[in-house]
This record gives C-alpha cells, sequence and structure tokens, in this order.
C-alpha cells in the first residue's frame, strides 16, 4: 500500500501544501477569515454581486417555490421551468441558439470534450489552460496536443501536421493565472482552415468583458452561433451564484444532451438556483457601472505598481498576477500581507509552471479606490519589487 503521509510531508517542505482558511462572512472587499477581518483581493467576485440583496432575495423566493433541491438529473424529473428560462435567458445574452446548464465548469468542460472527442481524435489545447479543459480530453481518451501560450501559428502548423481525425482546439478566453487574453479571431481562423471547432472557456471573461459584459468572445467580434464555435461560461465568478452553461448550436446542445456524461448523470442544480441567476443576469446587463469602475482600478492597480516597479504581468483584466518566481518567496510575500491584514494567494505549482510562482491580486468592483491604494502601500512595504 503506497504511504501518504510521506509525499504530504514533502510537499509541505517545498512550500507546496495548501490549506483551507474559514471565511465567517458574506463575500466582499473584506470578509472575516479565521476569525480575523481581512482586506481581500483573491476573490473571482468581480462584479461583487456575490452578496447582492436582490440576488439572495430571488434565491429565497426561488427556495419557497420550488424547495432546496432538483431531486434527480435533468433528463429524469430534474430539469425545472426555472432551468429552462435561465438556460434561454443566457441563450439569448450571449447571442447563441441554445445554452444548456451544467453544475460546474469543470464538469461543462469534461462534459464538451468528452462528448465531442474520443478516442483517434485530437485535441489542440493552449499549454496554459484551466485543468478542466486538459482533463477533458484525458476523460474521453482523445490524444491531447499543447501549442505554445496564445500562439496561433504554433496551433496552426500542429493543426496542418496532424493527421485526419475528428479535431477540436480548446482555450481560455482569458487565463486565470495570468490574466491574458486568448487570440480567439486568430484560433477560430486556424481552426476553421483545418475543418477543426474550437471551444472558449469564459469562465473569467464572461460578465467582465465585451459589450454588456457578454464576455471574451463578443470583445473580440465573435458570436457563437455556428457548429464549429462553442462558449463555456461559468456563473460562480462575476455572475456571483453557481454553476455552468454551454452555448452553441441546436445541433450541438442537443449532441450534449444525449452525450455528455457529466450531464447525463449529474442531479441538476437547485432551481432556486437558476432562479437567483436570472436575477444576477439583469444586473449584468443592466448596470455598467460595474465594468466601468473595474476598469479605473485595474488602471490605478497598474499605474500605481509601475510607480513602484512591482512586476505585475501583462494583463487587462481583473486578475492582476504579481510574478516572484519561487514557490517559498511567493509564500513569503503572501504571509506578510497576511500580517498587514490583506489577503492575496500565492499561486505556486503546478497550477503554474515551475519558477513563476505569483501573487494572483484579483479586483472586484466591490474594492474602493483607497483599498486598491492600501495594498500598494503594504506591497511596497514588503519589498515585493525586490522580491521578484
Amino acid at each position: 500500500m503506497k504511504d501518504l503521509a510521506a509525499p504530504l510531508a514533502a510537499r509541505r517542505a517545498a512550500g507546496l501544501y495548501r490549506q483551507r482558511r474559514r471565511v465567517g462572512s458574506p463575500q466582499a472587499a473584506e470578509i472575516e477569515v479565521d476569525g480575523r477581518r481581512l482586506l481581500a483581493f483573491c476573490s473571482n467576485d468581480y462584479l461583487g454581486l456575490a452578496a447582492h440583496p436582490q440576488i439572495a432575495a430571488a434565491l429565497a423566493r426561488g427556495a419557497e417555490r420550488w424547495g432546496t433541491g432538483a431531486g434527480a438529473a435533468h433528463l429524469i424529473s430534474g430539469h425545472s421551468r426555472a432551468h429552462e428560462a435561465l438556460e434561454e435567458a443566457l441563450a439569448e445574452f450571449v447571442g447563441a441558439p441554445r445554452a444548456l446548464l451544467f453544475s460546474t465548469g469543470y464538469m461543462a468542460n469534461l462534459g464538451v470534450i468528452s462528448a465531442l472527442a474520443g478516442r483517434g481524435d485530437r485535441v489542440f489545447e493552449d499549454r496554459l489552460n484551466h485543468a478542466s479543459l486538459l482533463d477533458g480530453a484525458r476523460l474521453g481518451g482523445a490524444r491531447l496536443l499543447r501549442y505554445r501560450h496564445a500562439d496561433a501559428a504554433d496551433l496552426e502548423a500542429r493543426l496542418a501536421a496532424a493527421g485526419s481525425s475528428e479535431r477540436l482546439v480548446a482555450s481560455d478566453g482569458v487565463f486565470s493565472m495570468d490574466g491574458d487574453l486568448a487570440p480567439l479571431p486568430a484560433l477560430l481562423a486556424a481552426a476553421r482552415r483545418h475543418d477543426a471547432r474550437l471551444l472558449v472557456d469564459d469562465a473569467h471573461g464572461l460578465g467582465v468583458l465585451g459589450p454588456g459584459g457578454r464576455g471574451s468572445l463578443a470583445h473580440a467580434g465573435l458570436v457563437p452561433e455556428t457548429d464549429d464555435l462553442i462558449l463555456v461560461g461559468t456563473l460562480g465568478k462575476a455572475f456571483g451564484t453557481f454553476g455552468a452553461f454551454v452555448a452553441g448550436s441546436e445541433a450541438l446542445i442537443e449532441t450534449l444532451i444525449q452525450q455528455a456524461r457529466p450531464y447525463i448523470y449529474t442531479t441538476a442544480p437547485p432551481p432556486a438556483l437558476a432562479e437567483a441567476t436570472l436575477a444576477s443576469l439583469a444586473l449584468v446587463q443592466g448596470e455598467d457601472w460595474r465594468r466601468e469602475r473595474l476598469r479605473a482600478l485595474i488602471a490605478r492597480l497598474r499605474a500605481g505598481a509601475a510607480e513602484l516597479g512591482l512586476p505585475l504581468m501583462d494583463s487587462t483584466t481583473p486578475v492582476q498576477p504579481l510574478l516572484v518566481g519561487e514557490a517559498g518567496a511567493a509564500l513569503a510575500l503572501s504571509e506578510q500581507l497576511l500580517a498587514a491584514g490583506i489577503l492575496v494567494p500565492a499561486i505556486r505549482p503546478p497550477t503554474v509552471p515551475e519558477g513563476s510562482a505569483r501573487l494572483r491580486i484579483s479586483l472586484s468592483a466591490a474594492h474602493s479606490e483607497a483599498q486598491v491604494d492600501t495594498l500598494l502601500a503594504a506591497l511596497d512595504a514588503a519589498g515585493a519589487g525586490r522580491v521578484a
């Protein structure tokens, strides 16, 4: 039997051990963590909606109407009118013919990729893709081929060199640990030249980028309305609720209903949650000021970091990584900020490549300019510009 304790000790010694924190308050710019009040720059609640009273009220009304659980998978008796209404609203929001709800973004990516690419097929993925995209290829047994980060020319070369088979290209829209954007028009053009589909996981772009917050595809002038362009969106980040969806053509959605194992064999999300997300969607669409505020905070952080010589990576999104390099140094810097009352997580291998450990600073429309300035001052006091 394999020893479990020794690898855990080795992980701890290498500065790679992960621990959960106990949060005692709703998500906000300041949260209670392990009994302390902390200024938090670690949430994906980009628009500040996770504790919005209108969404909470919609969730409560939904629970009164539908109860607390769906009771079964969508294909048995768990698919409610609330689910149907949310799918229709999400499809209209992103400009797709259809949308299909999944319990999580991870499950959505597993479901789409494994349904469309099986043994003998090829899946081409950006080297910095989220783990769920990589695991989707493995679940279906397809051959996984990884191209250089955000490099459409390298993707094209790999597509051209591949033999005849079903081909699927997959990329994050906004890369979750780097904050940069994929070159989506170039990726789609390369995919189309080689008879491949493009799947875009827009977990960190939806609600934030594009007209009305419609995400990375809309930001790039693309619409998921054809068989060869697929959008995966998550609802637990900018939308402030929970779950995910896939948007695309009629044929795509029907294929997923028939063949996506994580959809077929999972209990449907609570209908009350669908009611809450409908309320969130209305806020995402109707309150552009949240995105404008977020853009202003991003600009303030980056300008301040440049003045202080802090090595922020190249990003125009709410994900603002501060490159450190060695895992132990990143962890030490995170602990210094924690001592100052600021929570910023250290991101270490294997989440990011060796030698590229970082602090992942994430901004929210709930933050104030003064709080961003507080973070900058704390980073300067901790010598963040010297650590890297």
